[in-house]
């Protein structure tokens, strides 16, 4: 089954890397990511399956982003993924209070990103 992720982060090769590592999985295509632009207010053609958002942004940051998608009713049930540098234990506790799905840590390996997002939401690969 294809799922379609929107990869929120304002660094274009973070954006590029994520994509390439979820478009060519191993046991075939698993994620299938939507392309976004700079920030939180890039259009989305098509209700992603997952959010990957990243924390640190200059313009709204991944918390605040995070808490306009919960308060929106179209996006609310979107699980939200988040991608951050702040491996400290009280960065961690606050994302998870804020209702994340999961938090992954920067840098990420390519190779098993799609793999970390398939064990936090659930889904099956292949």
């Amino acid at each position: 089954m294809t799922h379609r992720i929107l990869i929120i982060d304002d660094e274009d090769d973070i954006r590029q890397v994520a994509a390439m590592s979820l478009e060519t999985v191993a046991d075939g295509t698993l994620c299938l990511p939507v392309p976004a632009s700079r920030g939180s207010n890039a259009p989305v053609p098509e209700q992603p399956d997952a959010i990957l958002l990243d924390v640190m942004m200059p313009e709204m940051d991944g918390p605040t982003t995070l808490l306009k998608l919960k308060a929106n009713g179209k996006t609310a049930h979107i699980p939200v993924l988040l991608l951050t540098a702040k491996v400290q234990g009280p960065d961690q506790r606050k994302f998870a209070e804020m209702g994340v799905a999961a938090t992954l840590f920067k840098p990420f390996d390519p190779l098993t990103l799609a793999r970390q997002i398939s064990a936090a939401l659930g889904w099956k690969e292949g």
